[in-house]
Formats: structure tokens, sequence, C-alpha cells
């Protein structure tokens, strides 16, 4: 019996050992949280903007336009963007954006208690298809809307939503863990074609940069936070019937700290400022 039961403590031992070596092999875990992205082809770097002027310099204005005014910007914005060295500046390496708490009256004669940045590739750098990706530190507070976005080169003759608007990452302050990938276009101009991403354990976008990117092709768009995909549209994705704008031409960049608005509602008594939205690089590629 003694002989049996030693062969037996060998035999468990043994499948112990390699169910162990399995794991292993295998990276240790049994299931994963994130989504690692889709094979792709190489892509090389065709634009970028690393913002790395002299502290206290405005953006780039071979690369970026400065959009000023105080009129809502169709969606009942609080705040007026301005050029102002005070809202948007290149410093420590990476673009600047502040929303500040003040009474302002721009050239437009809008009176405004809030001031921002908003700025555009439009008319400088624009691009149909490729990889599209900036690592940025974004705000927290009920009010704060701070996105990265594209619209559509046409927008100008073809108003929007017809020209088409890829949001590669929104966020409104009163949900600091959770950022939105969407696509607008006739048809489809709220949520329809809208996915969230959050983190996990409580964390905040807020606290840390990160790499917000989305890939475009024909008849598809990947979005990714972190190098996770959490998103992927495609005509069929819309609601039936609907437009796909996102095939006939260039689309050129955005970023904005916007100050309350139809989504995010107006900050209140416990929204801090100055708010500030700090980009560290953008960058743009094609495939090969």
């Amino acid at each position: 019996m003694a002989s049996f039961r030693y062969r037996s403590y060998l035999v468990l031992f043994l499948i112990l050992t390699l169910t162990i070596a399995i794991a292993t092999s295998c990276g240790g875990q049994s299931s994963s949280t994130t989504t690692a992205p889709p094979a792709t082809p190489s892509y090389q770097l065709v634009w970028a903007d690393e913002f790395s002027g002299t502290d206290g310099s405005a953006p780039d204005a071979t690369k970026w336009a400065i959009q000023t005014g105080g009129g809502g910007w169709g969606n009942n914005e609080l705040e007026s963007y301005t050029a102002r060295p005070a809202n948007v500046q290149v410093s420590g390496g990476n673009l600047v954006i502040t929303a500040i708490k003040e009474d302002y009256t721009g050239a437009d004669g809008i009176a405004r208690h809030y001031t921002s940045a908003r700025m555009q590739t439009k008319g400088l750098f624009s691009q149909q298809y490729g990889r599209f990706e900036a690592r940025i530190k974004i705000p927290k507070g009920q009010g704060m809307w701070p996105a990265f976005w594209m619209l559509g080169n046409n927008i100008d003759t073809v108003p929007w939503p017809a020209c088409g608007e890829n949001d590669i990452m929104e966020n409104i302050g009163k949900e600091p863990s959770i950022v939105h990938a969407s696509l607008h276009a006739g048809g489809y101009t709220g949520g329809e074609v809208s996915v969230p991403y959050t983190l996990t354990n409580g964390q905040s976008f807020a606290d840390d940069f990160h790499i917000f990117a989305t890939e475009w092709e024909s008849q598809v768009i990947r979005f990714y936070v972190d190098g996770n995909l959490y998103a992927t549209y495609t005509p069929a994705s819309t609601p039936s019937g609907s437009p796909w704008p996102f095939d006939s031409q260039p689309f050129f960049m955005l970023l904005n700290l916007a100050v309350g608005g139809d989504w995010p509602g107006d900050p209140d008594a416990t929204t801090q400022f100055p708010q500030q939205m700090l980009v560290d690089y953008v960058r743009v590629y094609q495939k090969k």
C-alpha cells in the first residue's frame, strides 16, 4: 500500500507541475480585461506636433489655427474662446489649454463668464484614412468638456452634420473615468453611434496622460485608449439608410476645452477653476 500511495502522489505531482508550466507559458493569466488592437499593416508618420516650442509661446501657426468667439458653437457652450496665452500656450513640452472663470467680452461683442481655447488644422493639414493619435491629460469637474476630434473638409459647403464628424475622445467632467468615441453624420447626430470606455478601480483620466487614437480605413473606423481597441464602426453601425461620409474626403483635426453646453451641463459650486487640458503630442500616420 505504501508503494501504491507513493506512486499516486508522484502522478499528482507531475500533473500539478505540468499544469503550472502550461499556465506560465500562457502568461499566468486565465483571462484579460483589456482588448489588444488587431493586427494592422505598418504605419509611417506623416504629420506631428510635439509641442516642444519655447515656454509661453503660441502653438505653431503653420500647424494650428486658433478659433475665437463666444457664440455657443452649436452646443450652447458658456465660454468665449480666445487666442490669449492665458488660455492657450506651449509650456513644458505640452500644449496647455486653460479654462478660466472670468468676465470677458471678445471681438464678437458677446459677454461670457468663462474663457478657454479651441484650435484646428483646417486649411493647414487634413488627411483621408490613417491613424490619428494624441497623448492627453484631461481635466475633471462638472461642466468641463475636453475633446480631440475631426471634421470633414467640406464643412464650409456641406454643413454639419452632413460633412461628418469623428470624435476620437470626448469627456464630460462629471464622469472622470469615462471617455466616448462617436461618429456623427446626417441621421445620427446624437449618441446613436457612440461607445464609452471606462477606466477600472476608480481611476480618473485627469490623473495622468492617456493615448487616444483612431484608425480609419475604407468602410471601417476603430478607436483605442492606451492601445486597447474598444469600438469598431462600419456603415452597418449607423441607423438604417443613413449616410457614411467617411470615405469621400479628408478630415481635419480639432482640440478644445469647452465649458458647459447641452451635454455636460453648466459648472456648479463643486467645479474648480482654472482647469487645464494638457496635450503631449498629436501624431498622424499613413499605411506604408
